[in-house]
């Protein structure tokens, strides 16, 4: 008797955003009518289709919209920031924090560099050179095998974009994916993977407010596939060496405690 193999559960995408910027200047808003979190999340469903299920949460949500029970079913947390990265609970942080350490996949996006989650798990000032001068930025794959650059073009170009350079405070890349040129001359490691405790997290620098960035086809593709690639390999599961005040020690596998 021939047996059916079930479909996987599709992913639980989260994608967060400040969004502020389109509440206090209508040029954004028009730019971008349902959100920078919105123009993520539909690009995010347009390449997965049913193989994902999007939520967006804002900053000016209860908890920011990232309370315990979102993140338990978030399997990827997409994080987009600006203005307000100081405003962001630490509470809220140290919880996102957690769950990337317990295998949920964090995407994090152009300024996002600065976001307190992003230099927490970094542990470097994640700082860089930046100038906004409408510069066309040139995206080019340097690691053509990896599954975030399936299916993107070699190289692909950004006619408008802030241009971010070196140098970029992080931690040596696990991998680096897409360096960007710019027409000023300077060079960025614009797509690097991390990898904390057993989660996964891509930063990726396209993308700015004053710019239509979050609506072309190939940083859409990218971020997509991002989001399959930072999907967890198994059932999140707190990383078991624990430390405390009174030393380290072997705990079980519950990701909430």
């Amino acid at each position: 008797m021939a047996t059916t193999q079930a479909s996987p559960a599709p992913l639980r995408i989260t994608v967060w955003n400040e969004g502020r910027h389109e509440r206090q200047n209508a040029t954004i808003a028009a730019r971008y009518p349902s959100g920078i979190h919105g123009a993520v999340a539909e690009g995010i469903a347009e390449h997965l289709g049913e193989g994902a299920v999007v939520r967006t949460a804002t900053m000016d949500e209860p908890e920011h919209g990232l309370t315990e029970s979102v993140l338990a079913e978030t399997d990827v947390l997409t994080w987009w920031g600006h203005l307000s990265h100081r405003e962001v609970s630490d509470e809220v942080v140290e919880r996102v924090r957690r769950r990337v350490l317990a295998g949920m996949g964090l995407i994090v996006l152009h300024s996002g560099h600065w976001s307190k989650i992003f230099t927490r798990l970094m542990g470097t000032t994640c700082t860089l050179r930046w100038r906004n001068a409408g510069d066309r930025e040139v995206v080019w794959t340097v690691a053509p095998s990896h599954p975030i650059a399936a299916g993107v073009p070699h190289p692909f170009v950004i006619e408008q974009q802030e241009m971010y350079g070196e140098f970029f405070d992080i931690p040596a890349p696990d991998e680096l994916v897409f360096i960007s040129s710019f027409s000023g001359g300077e060079v960025f490691r614009s797509g690097c993977t991390f990898r904390r405790g057993n989660g996964k997290i891509f930063y990726f620098s396209p993308g700015d407010q004053d710019y239509p960035v979050y609506h072309h086809p190939h940083v859409r593709r990218v971020i997509a596939n991002a989001v399959t690639w930072a999907a967890p390999d198994g059932p999140a599961e707190k990383p078991r060496l624990i430390h405390s005040e009174t030393g380290w020690f072997e705990t079980g596998g519950d990701a909430t405690a």
